[in-house]
């Protein structure tokens, strides 16, 4: 017992320690322009600017095809470098790069612009080449889909390798190229623009073995994975169509503002201490303990993302949503625990025993929960682009954490302060029996509002499209381009200072409201980037002269510009999402032996998503990569809130009479059980957006106002639609085990 309290007081000064650390480390962030630890995070455009690169194409009139492939071709380099960078069209003949965080911008920017030209060919065409003369070439760099590096790894002996994938004219080619040369070398050739050829345009020179007519193939040999990586990359982007100068270079400030880091970090600050003060007085001691195991999250996480920028992860505003979803997932974990522990203390169960009972009990709960949502963030990862990867890896290192600090940190702290004194039944609080009521019956009513909620939103679609908005949503420049107007002003403006004077003049001066109007500083000028829908002429025209006249604006440069979100990004963005989805989908129906729960489970989120949908088309609100971030992060936090109700099901299944009580019984008690669950993890997560939302940079009103709508939502929905949900699909189709609802139980007359 000595021993016991020895160790007990170590683990507790151990995390009085880590508490302390982490108390410092959100104080110094908030006197800093970083994060204390975290001061080598890499941050993306939104939160940290970046540099602004122009190109001129060079000749006459190029063809908008041969434009938009030079913009997609750009993006692959780009996503070598940055998966946070952003290249869209400007005018007809200029594209712009905009890249996050870079140590030598200049170099970077000069290697991207490289027209280039990505050849395959022979031995005898390569001395041909070599020596100047006229050649033939076997394949292109537009022949070849994909290219990746890797590793093969064979009986621990490590083999560093290229992968290429050919497009379907490109299969035939290579098919032809590797039969003619077997045993022969193959080189890729990737010349600079320059005259001179020598061996540095040589991007490979490798020996085909056999004949390869598959589509695919594999580089082997090379001397190190950033070998292969760089040779992949070379392959991958291809030669440009078009021949790019560079026009114009600046540095460019964070498209949230300079305060938005400051401000979210006093905003956690609060958002937690409101947490603490929560979680203490309904769990009081275990409350305590979540607090701790809350700082230690917040000092691991901001560790790990100091850690992942060596592997080129940014932290963006959709990788600050991921980092708020983890901490209501945190949060999540602590509160299931403590109220298991709850429910075995109010059936007369020891301390100590309710302590034990109420982590396992918890386990399977938590682990499916979380396993699931790393599901979905290993697909977005791998499958995603920009802001849909941002999102993913901070979701996943949050997730790991978060199931550490409750499994691990809170289990110890938890059982030390049992060992030193703290094992009254009264420091834990007894859970009150639930009152069960007939939510199944109730959900009825519950799908029908729900339904007239998601028609109203849809039906918008039309209003919108028939209004003066002329689209379906209210997409900003990121999806759908508009016009830049650039400017030279009186004085150096901060964002906010741009949002708050600059922005009801621009408004006046056209049809665009305030809220869809973007700006860029250029940093150490009194230049200002304005992006705007596209405007007409006669706009143009009057946001210029009532710049000059409010603010003595001068050297106009305007411009019409794409989107910087392409619709090969879109494609890609969508088909993330959708295999996600059918992952998760996958997973539950596996791990709960029912493919009735992983339907019900993606019918659940699909109605959280489009009430959140709703709120967009209804309200007008603004369609850009936050549109992104918050649907994302309603995915997560809606399957975690449904895996707690099916977890519970799953339990009472197996103690409750179903063929006496029904399911519907089941599904009642499940509910009532989790009910306060719920609640209390909704209302966590809720505060710690709410006082996002009010102490938060303008820029971060909307994003903040629907992940609002969203955690509403979510509640609403795993009381009212989930579990419903299941028991519809299982009493209207027959069940793999033959269970139906008391209410339909009666045999049916025959006729």
């Amino acid at each position: 017992m000595k021993k016991q309290r020895r160790n007990s007081i170590l683990i507790i000064l151990a995390f009085i320690l880590l508490l302390a650390g982490g108390v410092y480390t959100v104080m110094y962030g908030l006197g800093k322009e970083k994060i204390g630890w975290a001061e080598d995070i890499k941050l993306g455009l939104d939160l940290a600017g970046g540099v602004s690169i122009t190109y001129q194409v060079k000749g006459d009139n190029p063809s908008s095809e041969d434009m938009s492939d030079t913009v997609y071709r750009l993006q692959k380099r780009v996503a070598a470098i940055s998966s946070e960078g952003e290249v869209y069209q400007v005018g007809d003949d200029r594209i712009t790069i905009e890249i996050p965080d870079v140590e030598d911008p200049e170099a970077v920017l000069t290697e991207l612009g490289k027209p280039g030209a990505l050849e395959f060919v022979d031995q005898a065409n390569y001395e041909k080449w070599l020596a100047g003369k006229e050649y033939e070439t076997l394949l292109t760099g537009n022949d070849v889909s994909d290219a990746k590096g890797g590793i093969d790894d064979q009986n621990g002996t490590k083999d560093y390798v290229c992968q290429l994938m050919f497009t379907e004219e490109g299969t035939k080619k290579f098919g032809d190229a590797t039969t003619a040369n077997v045993g022969k070398l193959l080189y890729i050739i990737y010349e600079d623009g320059d005259e001179i050829r020598n061996n540095k345009d040589i991007a490979s020179a490798a020996t085909v073995n056999e004949a390869i007519t598959t589509g695919n193939a594999v580089i082997n040999g090379l001397d190190s994975y950033e070998e292969a990586e760089t040779l992949a990359t070379t392959i991958r982007i291809g030669a440009l169509p078009l021949e790019l100068s560079q026009l114009s270079s600046t540095v460019v400030g964070a498209k949230l503002g300079e305060d938005a880091i400051r401000t979210s970090l006093y905003a956690g600050a609060v958002g937690l201490a409101l947490i603490f003060i929560i979680m203490i007085i309904i769990f009081r001691v275990p409350g305590f303990v979540a607090s701790v195991a809350l700082c230690a999250y917040v000092v691991l996480t901001l560790l790990a993302l100091n850690i992942a920028s060596a592997f080129g992860i940014t932290l963006t505003l959709p990788g600050l949503a991921g980092i708020i979803l983890t901490v209501g997932m945190a949060v999540d974990a602590n509160v299931i625990i403590f109220t298991r522990i709850k429910e075995e203390l109010s059936t007369g169960a020891s301390v100590k025993r309710s302590i034990e009972a109420g982590f396992d009990k918890a386990l399977s709960a938590i682990l499916d929960g979380n396993i699931t949502t790393l599901i979905a963030a290993a697909v977005l990862y791998m499958m995603g682009i920009g802001t849909i990867k941002g999102f993913a890896a901070t979701l996943a290192i949050g997730v790991l954490i978060s199931m550490f600090t409750a499994l691990v940190v809170t289990k110890h702290l938890l059982n030390s302060l049992f060992v030193l004194g703290c094992n009254k039944p009264g420091m834990y609080g007894m859970a009150k029996e639930p009152k069960i009521f007939d939510y199944v019956k109730a959900s009825k009513l519950c799908m029908i509002c729900s339904g007239i909620v998601i028609v109203v939103g849809l039906a918008f679609l039309f209003v919108n499209k028939s209004s003066s908005m002329g689209q379906i949503l209210n997409f900003n420049t990121e999806f759908l381009g508009g016009t830049s107007i650039q400017a030279n002003f009186e004085k150096e403006y901060t964002l906010a200072e741009a949002e708050q004077e600059i922005s009801p003049v621009v408004s006046a001066a056209t049809k665009v409201s305030e809220g869809e109007i973007q700006y860029q500083i250029v940093d150490n000028t009194n230049e200002i980037v304005i992006k705007v829908p596209e405007i007409s002429a006669e706009e143009q025209t009057a946001v210029q002269k009532a710049l000059t006249e409010k603010f003595k604006a001068s050297n106009f440069i305007i411009s019409n510009i794409s989107s910087t979100v392409s619709g090969e990004m879109r494609r890609d963005a969508v088909i993330s999402i959708l295999l996600a989805t059918l992952m998760m989908l996958i997973y539950i129906a596996f791990r709960f032996d029912d493919v009735k729960f992983g339907a019900s489970a993606v019918l659940a989120l699909l109605h959280d998503v489009l009430i959140v949908f709703a709120v967009y088309s209804v309200f007008r609100l603004s369609v850009g990569n936050t549109f992104i971030a918050c649907m994302l992060t309603i995915v997560g936090y809606s399957i975690n809130a449904t895996i707690i109700i099916f977890d519970r099901i799953r339990e009472n299944k197996a103690v409750m009479n179903v063929s006496k009580d029904g399911l519907d019984a089941v599904v009642n008690a499940s509910i009532a059980q989790t009910f306060t669950r719920t609640i209390y993890t909704s209302l966590t997560t809720f505060v710690m957006v709410l006082v996002l939302y009010i102490m938060g940079v303008p820029s971060l009103k909307e994003f903040t106002l629907t992940l609002m709508a969203g955690i509403v939502c979510g509640a609403y929905s795993s009381v009212c639609i989930t579990g419903p949900l299941w028991w519809l699909l299982k009493t209207k189709l027959k069940s793999k085990d033959g269970a139906v609802s008391k209410k339909n139980s009666k045999p049916k007359k025959k006729a």
